[in-house]
């Protein structure tokens, strides 16, 4: 095959992913809107456990089932944080926001690591004083029934959350998955501090739980936190996305193409990447600008959703890889 059998293939393979780009880009802005859905199914898990486990405190004056609720009141400000944000994401470009709306998500995310951390301190506070002034527990068997299936309804909300969230790289529903399991997990173990109260009598063990859960719920808020600034930092691609540029551009190094200056970012579910192609200086401009295309297409087929940016040098200029703008 000659050269310009070469170029022409890869004219028209490229063609082929930018047709299959732009409806790809068009049902993705549909996707990210249709996103609003889980953040009101949350918003509704958070409300029914907020009235399952303040009943459940009601009944058994149990300090981990009030920490348990209180958890539950974070949820619910979460979940109407990762709503407003959710729709911001999927706005268009615009005029201002020529990138998109999408690092919105990270204010979801952030703003809901906080509130862990907050309810994190509220639930310590509670739990020391309840050390110091321990307090019998009543009906705890009722309490427990309510508790149980209060998780039960976090569990089954927070796994319809996280996938989601992993299927349409959101990071604001990842978070909100996560700040749910961690509402399971925080009940979890409520609940087995009040069941070993039922059969110890200790009633300090209820507030030493507490204080326990506390703890996980900080690992998980710093967690969030630090995800949230890491994408607002522009952190790069995670390495093995980065791998998958790499191939891509193992391909075109066979076709006498070479690359430096790669970069890369992430804003939410949107991902950025730069890299500059060097190219036989005798190719015309139009040759390699469809080898530069091609090259786009194949980037945005296997990272959905890349905005890529590509700037042309002859291969043979020594100034080429000598470049200002090289890190």
């Amino acid at each position: 095959m000659t050269e310009w059998e070469k170029i022409i293939q890869l004219t028209y393979f490229g063609n082929n992913f930018k047709e299959n780009n732009m409806g790809n880009q068009t049902q993705k802005r549909k996707d990210r809107s249709s996103l609003t859905k889980f953040a009101w199914l949350s918003v509704a898990a958070a409300v029914t456990t907020i009235i399952m486990k303040s009943v459940a405190y009601l009944l058994t004056g149990s300090v981990g089932l009030l920490s348990d609720a209180v958890e539950s009141i974070v949820n619910l400000l979460g979940a109407l944080m990762a709503l407003g944000m959710l729709t911001i994401a999927a706005r268009p470009a615009d005029d201002e926001h020529a990138f998109g709306h999408t690092k919105a998500e990270y204010f979801a995310s952030t703003v809901e690591g906080v509130l862990i951390l907050i309810a994190a301190i509220g639930i310590g506070y509670t739990a020391i004083e309840r050390i110091l002034n321990p307090k019998p527990l009543e009906q705890v068997g009722i309490g427990l029934v309510v508790s149980i299936l209060a998780s039960v309804v976090n569990f089954i909300v927070a796994r319809i959350l996280m996938k989601a969230g992993k299927e349409n790289n959101s990071i604001t529903l990842e978070a909100d998955s996560q700040h749910l399991m961690t509402d399971v997990w925080t009940s979890a173990g409520v609940i087995s501090g009040i069941g070993l109260i039922a059969i110890t009598g200790w009633e300090r063990l209820d507030p030493i739980v507490a204080l326990v859960v506390a703890v996980n719920i900080v690992w998980t808020g710093i967690g969030l936190v630090r995800r949230s600034v890491d994408g607002l930092m522009d952190i790069a691609l995670p390495e093995q996305e980065q791998a998958a540029i790499e191939v891509v551009m193992q391909r075109y190094r066979e076709k006498e193409v070479q690359f430096h200056a790669l970069r890369t970012r992430q804003a939410a579910s949107q991902r950025f990447v730069s890299v500059h192609m060097l190219v036989p200086g005798n190719w015309s401009v139009h040759d390699a600008h469809h080898v530069a295309e091609d090259f786009e297409g194949e980037i945005r087929a296997v990272l959905s959703g890349t905005i890529i940016s590509t700037h042309i040098e002859p291969v043979e200029d020594h100034i080429s890889m000598d470049d200002i703008h090289e890190l």
